[in-house]
């Protein structure tokens, strides 16, 4: 147990320790998140005991995490890019491979002044706002059905010179509401895991929800709605960008290719995994 006056070293062996015993597969890396998020200070760097308080904190905090509680939801911020948002439980972790499915769609925009994105399944917003900060003119609407984690992206979207605008709905009839030709770009990350992946999530991510994670049998449920029913709310030649899970590549062209999506791509996330799913509206949407 984490007790006052141990030094942060002391207490950072301690804490990995624990969270290594406990299965934690960054039991190094968590234990040095949680002595900066209760003392404030690089643990490596500083050598004034723990308070009583600080020993208290850190000793629930450990707990906690060594029950594999997501450490995005123990310390409530995560970094994006180079901003950070808001997170806890009842919305999905951004994670760094989504920053490579940001990139790509801002990439998409080139030559368009003011454009106009979509971003479905929003989550926290990261998507969308890190469309956002590679293009700061863009107007980002970010929709979200979850009620849970709307209540973060209303925060999120209020970050300066990143505001996006939110909005609550459901991604299989939002896009009744949407005037044709009218979007320059859409993003999103769908909940694209299969019914057998759901029964084999890791500790962590079985403590996120499953509404932003199932896709029905085949994982594609998501996929094929989009594919259907959005791309007539793009202009002549609008972008899509969609995250896929790291085996969807094929699966996902496909369905794009057949619903008329033209210059189909495919880009690979830090992992060298399949990660995001380039796209074009066609001429005669």
């Amino acid at each position: 147990m984490v007790s006052a006056g141990k030094t942060p070293r002391e207490a950072l062996r301690e804490v990995t320790a624990r969270l290594t015993e406990a299965g934690c597969p960054d039991a190094a890396f968590d234990a040095g998140e949680l002595l900066r998020l209760v003392t404030g200070q690089d643990p490596r760097l500083s050598e004034a005991p723990l308070t009583g308080v600080q020993a208290a904190r850190l000793e629930e905090l450990t707990a906690r995490r060594a029950a594999r509680e997501p450490l995005q939801y123990l310390c409530g911020r995560w970094p994006f890019l180079d901003f950070e948002l808001a997170v806890g439980p009842g919305v999905l972790c951004p994670r760094a491979d989504t920053e490579v499915v940001a990139e790509a769609a801002a990439g998409m925009l080139a030559g368009v002044e003011k454009p106009k994105v979509l971003d479905l399944c929003a989550g926290t917003g990261c998507l969308g706002m890190g469309v956002k900060r590679f293009c700061p003119a863009a107007e980002v609407t970010s929709l979200e059905k979850s009620p849970d984690a709307f209540r973060y992206l209303e925060q999120n979207a209020r970050t300066p010179g990143l505001e996006v605008q939110p909005m609550a709905g459901d991604l299989f009839t939002y896009w009744q509401t949407l005037p044709e030709g009218q979007l320059d770009l859409i993003v999103s990350n769908p909940p694209y895991l299969t019914a057998a992946e759901m029964g084999e999530l890791q500790p962590e991510m079985a403590r996120e929800p499953a509404m932003a994670l199932e896709a029905g049998e085949d994982g594609l449920v998501f996929y094929r709605a989009i594919a259907e029913h959005y791309r007539r709310a793009l202009r002549p030649g609008g972008a899509l960008a969609l995250e896929i899970g790291w085996q969807q590549r094929e699966a996902v062209t496909a369905l794009l290719a057949e619903k008329g999506w033209t210059d189909i791509q495919c880009r690979k996330d830090f992992g060298g995994n399949d990660r995001a799913i380039l796209a074009r509206n066609g001429q005669d949407a």
